[in-house]
């Protein structure tokens, strides 16, 4: 169930969206402002960083000093608006739509400002292109980080009202009368004294002739028509309907497919291979030799698997065949003894851990977790002398095309990238292993060739969420208030890998992400990292990033020391936030919503966590039963102060899903390693929470002013915390690592 501050809205407008390419948009036109391919207006607009849209931008935007268009290389827009003679508008987003609803928010933007319809706006992929489609708050062209709202959310809604200001002085030019006479409404330029109007696509090519003002008037939130309105999902008939295109779709004429056997340890590579029974078997076509798997082509995927089992393969497993989780969290607990890299440092730590009452220490450990997402990674690809073609749904467009020109040696020009809609993403479409593998493959496969895994092999060859060892501690004065804390946290840094320069003076900003930016009033921290690599195993981006991590272990060591300190972990929680008001008023809503306070019925327990991350505050109440060592979640209350609320109903659904996620995460997901192989294999052993499963979810969205915040990620990142505490309210037993079903079943606790 959910919860809104606002009212519902019926309708459910459709939307068409196809997959870009390359060379869908030339860079002659994006660099052009004035009539569009075929007649119509086109506006480019840029996102300046930390996405404020500031004066200096739009002045870059139109050029000069706004009065003249702009000339080839004169400014790198990364984002645009075309409206045609139909009245079409075209929205070209450089953010890729895998469930978030971005497709269905962003244009939100445009519409409330161009005063269309939204079922008038189609989305286009963007192109690749870093230098016009970096997001400032990511550093460059890439979906992630809950960033896409709040990259988008100024500098689409400038967009917008540039394009109704032109339109408006087109029409008024025409009638011969003020421009302030006249308004837009429902795609239309209406002039109130004459009873005159007229559409858009009648206006765009005189619009394309006028300058675009270099400054515009927002509307005021008040005003608002359709931003913050309850809105369907625009993508959703086609996606129940089947005619969305994922990237399992694709289907090219003498397109074939591979079935891939990859190397089962983590840096082996292939030996040997007989495939004499594989090439037995009708429809199998070739089979294909690279580096660290071995592929099988078939006419159809069959054949492929029948083929790929088929193989018997020697694999040369290297230094990666002995290694075990003992290895592993040997290693990490060993690393996390050391003093490491100082993230945050606060007041005179040691002097209050000498002045403090009671001192609380606890160790804290989460699993590496696979992404399992709906869609199993796959990539088709085209590899020819004179050119490459890439159909595959990504988060990375542009390091789709330097995967492309790392291993074929095309240059970037060469190779065209078709984006799809993605099943799912959750961090593992920001690699491009996959893709890298799937153009080996197709240098030695002269058609197209589908290459996609199994769920065993998407399982057991993803790229991993890190095993994270944290060690923390508090001081207490006599009133049970933490007058010193220290936080240290082990593990492998993906930010060295993913975007070295981000990674500075010892310092994963992913890995401290909550711990360096904590709600409460703590006057004395010290928060350390140590980097420890896991021997081979790849490590990545997942659902919720740093703070899932970070957000388990502080909100389940504040309720440790609210126990400490004999104190409801509320009223705890609430004596530390005062000076963080919008996390206060979080907690308060969702306690209120969740009746926090009665006593529970016995096996039953409740519990509480706050976050601050992604530019939003969340609360969440959890409510569980323990029977004989099995958990089940009842009810979350969720109150989340995300600022500006574009699309509610994209909020709750987010966070609902999140939640999922994050209640299957805490309970059940572990990948664990045994000789340099993943273990488990697919949803029998690496399970997922069942649809009977599922608890009653309440999301409260508390009204705000401030900017937007992120969405798609805090619903998973807040879950954990709260369960694990409503658990030890339910048993008295405290759960420091996860999953927590089997530590229950195992009879451990803190």
């Amino acid at each position: 169930m959910s919860q809104g501050l606002l009212d519902a809205q019926n309708g459910a407008p459709s939307a068409s969206h196809r997959p870009a390419s390359r060379a869908g948009v030339s860079r002659r036109t994006f660099l052009k402002l004035g009539a569009a391919a075929g007649g119509g207006l086109l506006l480019g607009f840029s996102v300046a960083a930390g996405a404020q849209g500031d004066a200096q931008t739009r002045k870059s935007v139109v050029g000069g000093d706004g009065n003249e268009a702009p000339q080839d290389g004169v400014f790198e827009p990364n984002a645009f608006v075309q409206i045609d003679r139909a009245g079409k508008v075209t929205l070209i987003i450089p953010k890729v739509e895998m469930g978030q609803g971005v497709y269905t928010s962003i244009p939100m933007l445009i519409a409330e400002e161009l005063e269309v319809p939204l079922d008038s706006v189609t989305v286009d992929h963007a192109p690749p292109d870093a230098k016009r489609f970096t997001d400032p708050l990511l550093g460059g062209q890439l979906t992630g980080g809950s960033t896409s709202i709040r990259y988008a959310w100024q500098p689409m809604r400038e967009a917008g009202a540039a394009a109704r200001t032109v339109l408006i002085q087109a029409a008024a030019q025409q009638w011969q009368v003020d421009p302030a006479a006249c308004h837009a409404k429902a795609g239309e330029v209406l002039h109130d004294a004459s009873g005159r109007r007229i559409a858009y696509g009648q206006l765009v090519d005189a619009a394309a002739k006028l300058p675009v003002p270099q400054k515009v008037a927002l509307k005021d939130p008040k005003d608002f028509t359709l931003i913050g309105k309850p809105t369907k999902r625009l993508d959703s008939p086609e996606k129940v309907d089947g005619s969305a295109q994922f990237g399992l779709d694709v289907r090219l004429p003498d397109m074939v497919y591979a079935a891939i056997v990859n190397c089962p340890v983590f840096g082996g590579t292939l030996a040997s291979v007989d495939d004499t029974h594989a090439k037995q078997i009708p429809g199998v076509m070739q089979v294909v030799k690279i580096d660290n798997a071995v592929a099988v082509i078939g006419a159809h995927t069959w054949a492929a698997k029948r083929g790929a089992a088929a193989l018997a393969i020697q694999w040369n497993e290297g230094p990666g065949g002995s290694v075990s989780m003992q290895q592993i969290v040997g290693d990490l607990d060993r690393a996390s003894q050391r003093d490491g890299a100082v993230a945050r440092r606060d007041g005179d730590v040691q002097q209050a851990f000498g002045n403090a009452k009671t001192r609380v220490d606890a160790i804290y450990r989460q699993p590496f977790l696979a992404h399992a997402t709906m869609e199993p990674i796959n990539c088709t690809v085209s590899v020819r002398a004179d050119g490459c073609d890439i159909w595959v749904g990504t988060q990375v467009p542009t390091r789709a095309i330097d995967a492309g020109v790392a291993v074929t040696g095309l240059e970037p020009g060469q190779i065209t990238l078709h984006n799809y809609l993605l099943g799912g993403g959750f961090g593992r479409r920001l690699e491009v292993d996959a893709i890298t593998q799937a153009l080996k493959i197709g240098k030695q496969v002269n058609t197209p060739v589908k290459v996609f895994y199994t769920r065993e092999e998407d399982i057991q060859h993803d790229m991993y969420r890190p095993y994270y060892y944290d060690r923390i501690s508090a001081g207490l004065d006599a009133n049970g208030k933490p007058v010193a804390w220290q936080h240290r946290i082990t593990g492998s840094s993906i930010m060295a890998r993913f975007a070295p320069p981000a990674f500075q003076h010892g310092i994963d900003p992913d890995a401290v992400e909550v711990a360096v930016d904590l709600p409460y009033d703590l006057p004395n921290q010290l928060i350390e990292y140590v980097r420890e690599e896991p021997h081979a195993v790849p490590t990545a981006f997942w659902r919720g990033v740093g703070p899932t991590r970070g957000t388990f272990v502080v909100e389940s060591f504040i309720d440790e020391l609210a126990v400490a300190a004999k104190t409801d972990p509320v009223a705890y929680r609430r004596n530390l936030l005062g000076k963080s008001p919008r996390a206060l008023n979080v907690l308060d809503v969702a306690t209120r919503a969740a009746n926090w306070g009665p006593p529970m019925p016995k096996g039953q327990g409740r519990g509480v966590s706050v976050m601050n991350a992604f530019g939003s505050f969340f609360s969440m109440v959890a409510d569980v039963t323990v029977n004989d060592g099995e958990v089940r979640v009842n009810r979350v209350v969720c109150a989340v102060d995300c600022g500006m609320v574009v699309n509610p109903e994209t909020i709750e659904a987010q966070i609902e899903g999140g939640i999922i996620f994050g209640i299957t995460a805490a309970l059940y997901s572990e990948v664990t390693i045994d000789r340099g192989r993943v273990v488990q294999t697919n949803f029998t052993d690496y399970r997922i929470l069942r649809i009977n499963e599922s608890p009653q979810i309440e999301v409260h969205i508390v009204k705000s002013t401030e900017a937007p915040g992120g969405i798609g990620e805090p619903g998973t990142a807040a879950l954990a915390p709260a369960v694990t505490n409503a658990i030890y309210a339910a048993t008295g037993k405290r759960l420091r690592q996860l999953p927590v079903g089997r530590q229950l079943q195992n009879g451990q606790s803190a």
